[in-house]
């Protein structure tokens, strides 16, 4: 993941269950419809085994058309998988250890909730991103939702890239465009009857 450009990038997040026999080719339409600048590996499994065969087949899906592939909170894997990087979950409080073992070229990424502190913090352990959410209101979380306010001031304030997710949906999109560097778009997508063309749909709301 790079700087943004003028206009948000999408930074997609795969479902938490996806079915190896079908999920590629769903993600390789989607990733051919529209500029996708990441994916994130996010699977609810704690399973070794499956966490690695699906890194590999969503490994030559990104890989083939130059997209970089995270992984949720697993450092250990990067590496060994052959990934690009890793998602932190816990705020800050990973990040010094996972620039050191991963090194300067893997991107490290922070989800920092709504907690501008934890924000500064992951960036200025050498956080590549730092993500808030969840935007949208939701009951799945602890109730805490990261304002629009809150990327307004991030985009005048600090440098270091933001992602915006959670329970996203098209006027959100829109507020938040001007304020935020990637839009994290999971469920929003994967839960649709053709996620390439909502897919193609949010990314027309980012313009």
């Amino acid at each position: 993941m790079t700087d943004a450009p003028e206009h948000p990038q999408i930074y997609l997040i795969t479902p938490g269950e996806l079915e190896l026999s079908s999920f590629p080719d769903s993600l390789a339409r989607c990733l051919d419809s529209v500029e996708v600048a990441c994916l994130r590996l996010s699977l609810s499994t704690r399973d070794e085994d499956r966490i690695a065969r699906a890194a590999d087949a969503l490994r030559e899906v990104t890989h083939a058309r130059d997209i970089a592939l995270v992984i949720d909170s697993y450092l250990l894997l990067v590496e060994r998988l052959g990934l690009d990087g890793v998602h932190l979950t816990d705020g800050a409080r990973s990040v010094r250890k996972a620039r050191k073992d991963l090194g300067a070229d893997a991107i490290v990424g922070a989800f920092c909730h709504n907690s501008r502190h934890d924000g500064m913090t992951a960036g200025e352990l050498g956080a590549d991103y730092v993500s808030f959410g969840p935007v949208g209101i939701t009951a799945l979380g602890d109730g805490r939702q990261a304002e629009a306010e809150l990327f307004e001031w991030w985009s005048q304030m600090i440098e270091v890239p933001v992602v915006a997710e959670g329970a996203l949906d098209d006027a959100l999109v829109r507020r938040l465009a001007p304020h935020t560097d990637f839009f994290g778009l999971g469920d929003e997508v994967w839960k649709t009857d053709d996620p390439a063309a909502t897919l193609r749909a949010y990314a027309a709301a980012m313009r």
